[in-house]
């Protein structure tokens, strides 16, 4: 066999070690895909998670539920046993006062002369929009009514006080009871007065009966419950 010129012999030799250098240049050199972008960081640096929006208050506040909603029917709130003992003669149906929203105030009457004792009685059920507003109204009202004193067991809190006045020397004793139950108020107003003797009945006559219309007005504020 003929022997190759040394020079293209050489050539033989290295070109199968270009060719495969030139293909592992051309593998190492091809642009790899981009790493997939990290997610998102908040200014902590931690990555931010799905956390719930914060509750409107304005919304939280109007739905909170309310234990009363209505005012009950103010002339069916008492016993006629109980009209009957503090305003003797008078109808036990009571008179209802015109209110400008029934749903929130009403108000019922009762009053009658029996020989010449006078007695009135009114009875008022309140409701607010919340037991707060109802807090604060009662303890406005009580401030303004200095002189009387708690009411243990009547609804969540009461008040009671009384007063004597005296015009053209006939003496009037006025018993006020003022009760909160929730998000309600009770009001109940009893006065008396003797038209023979020009005097007034006993303080404790007039508290005790207040008390008594008081604790029969609270029951009834069942009637407006929420259902």
């Amino acid at each position: 066999m003929r022997s190759l010129p040394l020079p293209l012999a050489v050539t033989v030799r290295v070109l199968p070690v270009v060719v495969l250098a030139v293909s592992g240049w051309a593998l190492s050199s091809e642009t790899p895909d981009p790493a997939p972008a990290p997610p998102p960081v908040g200014a902590s640096g931690q990555q931010p998670q799905n956390t719930p929006a914060a509750p409107d208050p304005t919304v939280s506040a109007s739905a909170a539920a309310k234990t009363y909603t209505v005012a009950p029917a103010p002339c069916s709130g008492l016993s006629e046993k109980t009209i009957s003992s503090l305003v003797p003669g008078a109808k036990p149906a009571g008179k209802e006062i015109p209110s400008t929203d029934k749903s929130l105030r009403r108000t019922c009457s009762w009053h009658a002369l029996k020989g010449y004792d006078y007695r009135w009685l009114d009875v008022s059920f309140e409701v607010m929009g919340s037991d707060a507003q109802a807090r604060q109204s009662y303890e406005e009202r009580t401030a303004r009514k200095s002189g009387g004193g708690a009411v243990p067991g009547l609804g969540d809190t009461a008040y009671s006080v009384v007063d004597l006045t005296t015009e053209d020397k006939q003496e009037t004793r006025e018993g006020m009871v003022l009760a909160r139950a929730s998000n309600a108020l009770v009001v109940v107003t009893y006065n008396g007065s003797d038209f023979e003797t020009k005097k007034a009945p006993g303080t404790d006559e007039i508290n005790r009966g207040a008390i008594k219309a008081a604790k029969d007005a609270v029951a009834a504020l069942g009637d407006g419950r929420k259902s």
